[in-house]
């Protein structure tokens, strides 16, 4: 696709340049989440999208581009706007953009970005670049914030269960390449979970981390089958299919992982892993971790640990609850998301399993299945100078008392370990958490993963 910033933008944006009243020179802008599925906001993903897109210059041929598809879609074009960027500021955008630090749990309705023209004579550019920056926000965002509060809930059954919480970072592995809309998407998508964990087979979001916030490496996998690797070897060789993904991965501290339903979860369970190689599952010195991919998670969990059990045996933690041996897990890859987590793990603990035993693979619920209204995101204008005067610019609509939006520039405090949005004038000396990341062209900030990672750790 076209890194042309101009294109990058809602149709009906092109025309907003004549919209605003005579003498305005300053349009400031603010991004957050409303409400929605989340009390609290895990903020990710804006870096990425200013390194992108923010750091390469808009050129005239750009410029030439726009005319020419604009025009002859039936809407206005600023030409001579975007003419005196390039030849102003050499094609870099004359704006600052400040935010919350990268990783930041933050409670929705407060600020988490906010956005200003530097220069009098590009009012109209602030909201311009409204479509491609609350989506770089918003997505990303929530994927991170979805993914967060998974590890609340896994974190919380492990503290009930378990004697630690050492396998935590590995409990939720993330499988949604394939169901995300595009490379970039799961890129972004991916590398959003990775600020809550680090297992993953969407490689696109290891790249990401390494391009955009220096992580040498984010996220981890281990072998595993798919249904073809063990289906093409016939169902009655399904025990070979099995044997040779020992002799190929097991060994002392190795993990395989074996999708083990492709014909019958019970069978494969107490008759193949169960006594035709139980004893190279449990000599191997490593860790076999079976998948079901079929039927309701919730019940199937629990029955393929304790079928399991029954086979392989278990020991009772300090916490009194059962846990497999070393050599055998499970993984649940299917039907996955919050609810379904809290469900399963819920399921288990009244059976008396550990949460020790089960990890989790989440694919479309984890990368697709939210959209920006999942948290109610928005950016909105807050504040214009118009003939030398700043103005409040707000909406508060008689039909939709939720949508009704923040008035001045803003600033973010916090205030008794609580954060805040108050109006800039307001600070009083106190310390702004919206801190300025671009300024015409140049980044200011620049966030690494593991300064992230520390910012969203679960309390």
């Amino acid at each position: 696709m076209s890194k042309n910033i101009i294109l990058n933008a809602d149709s009906y944006k092109a025309s907003h340049f004549l919209q605003y009243p005579q003498g305005t020179t300053e349009v400031s802008s603010y991004i957050e989440a409303r409400g929605g599925r989340f009390e609290k906001a895990v903020f990710f993903g804006l870096q990425m999208f200013i390194k992108e897109y923010l750091t390469q210059p808009v050129s005239h041929k750009d410029v030439d581009e726009a005319k020419i598809i604009l025009q002859a879609h039936g809407v206005p074009f600023n030409e001579q706007g975007w003419r005196y960027i390039v030849d102003t500021y050499e094609g870099f955008l004359p704006v600052e953009i400040q935010a919350v630090s990268e990783g930041t749990v933050i409670p929705v309705q407060n600020a988490m970005v906010q956005v200003i023209n530097t220069d009098p004579n590009c009012a109209w550019l602030t909201s311009y670049l409204e479509t491609a920056l609350l989506r770089a926000v918003w997505y990303p965002t929530t994927v991170a914030t979805t993914s967060y509060h998974c590890k609340k809930v896994i974190k919380r059954y492990l503290e009930e269960t378990a004697n630690n919480c050492q396998s935590l970072p590995f409990k939720l592995h993330d499988f949604g390449a394939r169901g995300a809309t595009s490379e970039e998407a799961a890129a972004i998508g991916g590398a959003a979970h990775l600020v809550n964990f680090m297992g993953t087979d969407t490689l696109s979001a290891i790249v990401a981390a390494r391009r955009y916030y220096q992580a040498e490496m984010a996220g981890f996998s281990i072998p595993a089958a798919e249904h073809s690797t063990i289906t093409s070897w016939g169902r009655h060789n399904e025990a070979k299919a099995y044997a040779n993904m020992l002799e190929q991965f097991a060994g002392p501290g190795k993990l395989v992982a074996v999708v083990s339903d492709s014909y019958d979860l019970w069978h494969a369970i107490e008759n193949i892993w169960g006594e035709e190689l139980k004893a190279q599952v449990e000599d191997s010195g490593g860790t076999l971790v079976v998948r079901p991919d079929s039927g309701d998670p919730v019940t199937i969990v629990a029955e393929t640990i304790e079928r399991l059990m029954n086979k392989f045996g278990y020991q009772l933690n300090d916490k009194g609850y059962r846990v497999l041996p070393d050599c055998i897990r499970v993984i649940q890859g299917d039907g996955v998301d919050e609810k379904s987590i809290e469900a399963i793990l819920e399921t288990m603990k009244v059976r008396k399993q550990s949460a020790e035993n089960i990890a989790f693979g989440m694919g479309g619920a984890l990368l697709q299945k939210l959209d920006r209204d999942t948290m109610k995101f928005a950016m909105k204008a807050s504040a214009a100078k118009i003939q030398g005067l700043w103005q409040d610019v707000y909406k508060d609509p008689v039909t939709d008392k939720g949508k009704r939006s923040k008035r001045g520039r803003l600033a973010v405090v916090k205030v008794n370990d609580q954060y805040r949005t108050i109006r800039e004038q307001d600070l009083n000396g106190r310390k702004n958490l919206l801190e300025t990341v671009f300024l015409n062209g140049v980044i200011k900030r620049n966030h690494d993963f593991k300064t992230i990672r520390t910012n969203a750790k679960v309390k």
